[in-house]
């Protein structure tokens, strides 16, 4: 039987950083929400078996701004599965509603029949700064050699068995699903992604979303 696809998109953020009186997922861009652009983008350019939004328990957004879709599912607090161990679990954050459908196509791909699968990623292109840790005046510590590093995005796709294993571990100190996985002593592929693949996280960065979405309708990479 074919693995399917299946796309798990984490929206129950607070959006602290971003502000405002909605979580930023539900910020407006260029007409409709931000996590509307995501799943969107998600459902074009993929065929993907159905779709899972993680929301807060309280959240009073969604039903109003997003509605009901087809092949979507929303979990306020978790539940049942009827995934399979062998089944592709997709996980891309809400806020990332830019993502490049060539992007999303290369992922699935290139990881079609990898043993561990992987994460769309962009090689570090700026010179790297660790500070010396004072969070008021912060000053350099050292340059950091930038050969041979990342910066990860999302998506980031695992069979469901090998999530179940990651995120069950006792230590749950990781930032991605990449490492949790990482975690178990396997090697996630780097997948490249896009520059154009923002994650709005603060309320300018809507206006470049904005203008990359102006440039992939007209460029045709969009869906």
């Amino acid at each position: 039987m074919k693995a399917r696809l299946i796309a798990l998109v984490p929206a129950a953020g607070g959006g602290t950083r971003f502000g405002g009186t909605a979580p930023k997922q539900y910020a407006v861009l260029v007409g409709k929400p931000v996590l509307a652009w995501t799943l969107d983008r998600l459902r074009d350019a993929l065929d993907i078996e159905r779709t899972a939004v993680a929301i807060a328990p309280d959240d009073l957004h969604y039903e109003r701004e997003i509605g009901t879709r087809d092949n979507v599912m929303v979990l306020r607090s978790g539940g049942p599965t009827t995934c399979r161990d062998d089944d592709w679990i997709l996980v891309h954050d809400a806020a990332r509603p830019c993502v490049p459908s060539d992007a999303l196509a290369r992922l699935v791909a290139h990881l079609e029949h990898d043993a561990t699968g992987g994460l769309l990623a962009i090689p570090a292109a700026d010179t790297l700064k660790r500070s010396d840790g004072d969070v008021d005046a912060p000053r350099v510590l050292r340059t950091e050699d930038r050969a041979g590093l990342w910066q990860a995005q999302t998506p980031q796709m695992f069979r469901y068995g090998v999530l179940v294993r990651a995120c069950g571990q006792a230590s749950q100190d990781w930032t991605d699903e990449s490492q949790a996985v990482e975690a178990l002593g396997l090697r996630p592929r780097l997948v490249r992604g896009s520059q154009a693949n923002v994650k709005v996280t603060y309320p300018d960065d809507l206006q470049l979303a904005a203008a990359i979405l102006a440039s992939q309708a007209t460029s045709g990479n969009a869906r």
